[in-house]
């Protein structure tokens, strides 16, 4: 029976380091993950007739021209989300929560969603979006939401693997 003890101490140890190499890779796999989304953000272009914000991020009124919130309908459709159907229509004619809680008014059935993870609102003349502290973060065109930002039409609103594309009729 001693001459099985070897073999066993050296099966142990391999176990041990097959174990510390799956959590190596996961760990490396989690990070390129969370590294990935910002990278890709940084590397697009430009959009074509993208005017630049100012310091608060928010565009000047007279480059957009007047608005009429009379006439105007912002929107959020469904690109894709987990328990809705794309093309789905959200009008924005309040102050909205989304989020996977029960008091959001737009329910995300998604994983990677916080209870409520981001509001959309009117301030003034224009549409904003803001993150509430969410644990994944909200993402405006592929790059994450720090503070509140304005919408424009064509803009992508996404939180987690749910994605809204955001109009004005």
């Amino acid at each position: 029976m001693t001459t099985l003890a070897p073999v066993s101490v050296a099966l142990k140890f391999g176990f041990l380091a097959v174990m510390y190499l799956f959590a190596l890779w996961v760990a490396r796999s989690a990070r390129k993950d969370l590294r990935g989304r910002g990278e890709a953000a940084r590397e697009q272009p430009p959009q074509a007739g993208a005017m630049p914000p100012d310091a608060t991020g928010m565009y000047s009124a007279s480059a957009l021209g007047p608005i009429d919130l009379a006439r105007r309908a912002p929107r959020l459709v469904v690109e894709r989300a987990p328990g809705h159907e794309p093309g789905m229509i959200y009008d924005l004619d309040a102050d909205l929560v989304l989020g996977r809680g029960d008091r959001a008014e737009i329910r995300l059935e998604d994983p990677f969603a916080s209870a409520r993870h981001a509001r959309v609102y009117e301030q003034g003349n224009i549409v904003v979006i803001e993150d509430l502290g969410s644990t994944n973060g909200t993402y405006l065109n592929e790059e994450l939401l720090e503070t509140a930002r304005p919408l424009h039409p064509g803009d992508r609103v996404r939180i987690g693997d749910s994605e809204f594309a955001f109009e004005v009729d």
